[in-house]
């Protein structure tokens, strides 16, 4: 039997999705807390990677097991072992052809950034920040030259271990409410860091240090020392994954909003 989970975590404390060998990670306490229910190892596939710090409201999983168990006991046994930080929204069987990486048709991420001159206290770790003031008009501008399908080299790190670099951005929108800006962006796949570095580019834009029209020669340079910089981890959100409608998975939550201010 294959089983398709819907997860939510912060991932301020973890060190990332991946397992490490000398530091906690998402896969290995969720992996720990799937065993426990099934009563055999489970080894879990997710849709995306996310880095150290990173939190996710929509990530989607898959594992296989012999073990039979209601939806409701996967979802509630699972959560049940995991920490305070973790948590199994769903539970589905789903077609042995399923795969939460490759069956997905897109990934859509948010990321959270106060504008203000005062770092945040309440919402240490969930939020990125910057006192610089930005124009979110002039950061849209910039991020309209990233639509559609491109060479993203400019925009990964150089950690990155994708074959290529061409990836195709569906949206990407810059919105602001009171002293919060909210940057989504929607693609078919990401490179490592590529949303934080794009962000890093829009800052500069919207802070009025490059003009919107920077973002365009960025993006054709292929280089990553011509980009802005990698925005902190605990800023962004993953939040949601999206597969073909037939295979009927739950819709995820609405993306995360924090109480306006200013």
């Amino acid at each position: 039997m294959r089983i398709a989970l819907g997860v939510e975590y912060d991932g301020y404390r973890y060190n990332g999705w991946q397992v490490q060998r000398h530091a906690p990670s998402i896969q290995a306490t969720l992996e720990h807390a799937l065993s426990r229910v099934a009563d055999h190892p489970v080894t879990v596939t997710c849709a995306g990677r996310t880095d150290a710090g990173v939190h996710a409201l929509g990530q989607v999983v898959h594992f296989d097991t012999e073990a039979r168990r209601s939806m409701h006991g996967w979802c509630l046994g699972a959560t049940t072992h995991l920490p305070g930080d973790v948590a199994v929204r769903w539970a589905r069987e789903v077609d042995e052809s399923f795969s939460a990486r490759f069956s997905a048709l897109a990934r859509s991420y948010r990321y959270v950034l106060l504008n203000r001159p005062v770092r945040p206290g309440l919402w240490h770790g969930r939020i990125g920040w910057t006192w610089k003031p930005l124009d979110h008009s002039l950061m849209q501008r910039g991020a309209d030259h990233l639509l559609g399908e491109h060479d993203f080299s400019s925009f990964r790190s150089i950690e990155c271990q994708a074959r290529h670099a061409r990836r195709q951005i569906h949206t990407l929108t810059v919105q602001r409410a009171g002293d919060l800006v909210y940057i989504d962006i929607c693609a078919n796949a990401f490179l490592h860091h590529m949303v934080r570095i794009i962000v890093g580019t829009l800052i500069l834009v919207g802070s009025g240090e490059r003009h919107p029209d920077w973002v365009a020669r960025v993006l054709d340079a292929q280089e990553r020392v011509r980009a802005g910089p990698t925005a902190v981890a605990h800023g962004l959100y993953l939040v949601a994954v999206t597969y073909p409608v037939a295979m009927g998975l739950p819709q995820p939550p609405p993306p995360p909003r924090f109480a306006e201010s200013g």
